[in-house]
């Protein structure tokens, strides 16, 4: 039998109001200058300053960080260490999506271990935990705010670096619904279907075990209940605490179970041409997963029940169809481009792309290992 390992931070508040919640459990644990690593839209909507005056209620200083990128580059981290070390700032705060969570995280574990971000690249690569992180969440899709995965685009290869380590787990994550409330149409799209991928990809990787599939399901079924309420009408609360729920549920399941090549594909859009990681996933995620059909039909099938597609009597091919069909039925209904081309990804670097898609540690647990050839005919499907 093999040992398996479950990365989760050991406190995560969630629901409506948890942003209190939050502020006192900093205030207890003594920490008192924090670095909040954020984007400068959410300092726009003042949500920053409701944050820092909330940390201030609570003892705590803070310095703003607001340059994040939506794909944060090695060059975001060097600027924020900066800032970090020029403060004596004690902890980290992110507070937004998937960017600034990545971003926190890489200035925090290169605050602890030295050297630079680059240095990390892969699995497991630091030796000491980072600086205390504290990941407040304002989008449900990445769950970044609680997982052990990094992700830093380094310009000069024109390349998204997955760092998986535990030492970038968060020490507490915060999933307060009313933060959500303000994310637009197609941020909450893009992010949702971000999170149906980590759910299925899941679900289907090598390295699955019996609770990240009761993760991965469980998530599955609540984001095709949810998500396209929670696109229609940004205000219903329900429906956004329940996307904040699936995104949670999904993280732990991707977190441990890890990913497949729907995100060692994203990545590769996502760094060479600065595209938005949700949607790549999105458009991806049939094509792969069309792809890995061959060994995964039956957990296909399974997926397809979860989404609430009744697939009685159907053998397991025929269910595979139903989840890819669900998968696309849902992704046009919340607004999601039909293809990477109406991106602009073109098929002459589909070589390129395809290349440095095999090298992503994101692959290691896909359930089919494909070739060249075979990645560069799933790019050439998704254009």
């Amino acid at each position: 039998m093999t040992t398996t390992t479950f990365f989760i931070p050991s406190v995560n508040l969630m629901g409506s109001g948890c942003l209190a919640d939050a502020a006192r459990t900093i205030q207890s644990r003594g920490w008192t200058r924090a670095l909040v690593v954020t984007d400068a839209p959410l300092v726009r909507t003042g949500l920053v300053a409701r944050v820092t005056e909330l940390l201030g209620a609570h003892g705590v200083t803070s310095i703003v960080f607001d340059h994040v990128k939506p794909n944060p580059n090695v060059a975001n981290v060097v600027d924020g260490l900066a800032v970090l070390q020029a403060n004596a700032c004690d902890f980290v705060i992110s507070l937004g999506g998937g960017s600034p969570h990545d971003c926190a995280k890489a200035i925090a574990l290169v605050a602890a271990n030295g050297g630079a971000i680059t240095d990390y690249e892969g699995v497991d690569k630091s030796a000491r935990p980072q600086l205390p992180l504290v990941a407040i969440n304002t989008t449900a899709g990445t769950a970044s705010e609680m997982t052990r995965f990094c992700i830093i685009t380094d310009d000069a290869r024109h390349v998204k670096m997955a760092i998986v380590d535990k030492h970038t787990t968060p020490v507490l994550s915060v999933n307060d619904p009313d933060l959500m409330l303000g994310m637009p149409p197609a941020l909450t799209a893009a992010t949702g279907m971000d999170a149906l991928t980590h759910a299925i990809e899941a679900y289907v990787s090598t390295a699955a075990t019996p609770i990240t599939d009761a993760c991965a399901l469980q998530a599955a079924g609540l984001i095709a209940r949810h998500l396209r309420s929670a696109v229609s009408d940004g205000s219903n609360l329900e429906a956004r605490e329940q996307m904040a729920y699936a995104q949670f549920l999904a993280g732990m399941a991707f977190n441990n179970a890890s990913l497949g090549y729907v995100h060692a594909m994203a990545h590769q859009l996502g760094g060479f041409y600065d595209l938005p990681h949700g949607v790549c996933n999105a458009i991806l995620l049939p094509h792969v997963q069309a792809f890995n059909a061959r060994v995964a039909a039956p957990r296909l099938g399974q997926v397809a029940r979860a989404m609430g597609v009744d697939v009685t009597g159907l053998d397991d091919a025929a269910a595979a169809q139903a989840c890819l069909q669900a998968i696309r039925a849902l992704a046009a209904d919340v607004g999601i481009p039909a293809g990477v081309g109406q991106l602009g990804a073109r098929e002459a670097d589909i070589p390129t792309l395809a290349a440095n898609a095999m090298k992503d540690a994101c692959g290691l647990t896909n359930p089919v290992q494909p070739s060249f050839d075979e990645v560069c005919a799933i790019f050439r499907a998704a254009l």
